[in-house]
């Protein structure tokens, strides 16, 4: 049990050194927060919400191992290496294709017209809501450039 707790605490030093380096992670994050929270405005059914779930997580998992790649890449050799260079954009290039999937099964969720119609008139019965979501987006940007510090 003790050495379960130790691979978790791993893992989660893992996913905060990553948070706390790579804007491209801290964008996915957020992206994926915004799309859960206005999801139920669209009317997504439950399969739907769980293919979002499952589709963030993996992004979000494609960008982890991007980076662990692009780390060890750099630990070997800061050296133009020809073959470090093209793991790497082999290694980005799958992030943007799981990405680019994510977007279009998101289109596909949430190109509805008629939803769309039906969250601005949420937002217009709700315009304290409304104008916190605009507001969270200062925070969201700030996060996603500059993002936490990592601690010594």
């Amino acid at each position: 049990m003790k050495q379960q707790l130790k691979s978790f605490a791993c893992a989660f030093r893992g996913l905060w050194d990553a948070v706390c380096d790579e804007s491209h992670l801290r964008f996915h994050l957020v992206a994926g927060f915004y799309v859960l929270l206005l999801a139920p405005l669209f009317g997504v059914s439950r399969l739907e919400y769980a293919v979002l779930i499952v589709l963030i997580a993996a992004v979000i998992a494609a960008e982890l191992v991007n980076t662990a790649i692009e780390d060890v890449s750099d630990a070997l050799t800061l050296q133009h290496n020809a073959y470090i260079r093209l793991a790497k954009d082999i290694a980005a290039g799958a992030v943007l294709v799981l990405a680019i999937a994510a977007v279009a099964v998101a289109v596909l969720f949430f190109a509805k017209w008629e939803a769309i119609m039906g969250v601005f008139r949420f937002f217009e019965q709700h315009i304290v809501l409304a104008v916190l979501l605009v507001l969270s987006a200062v925070p969201a940007v700030w996060f996603v450039w500059h993002g936490p510090r990592k601690r010594k």
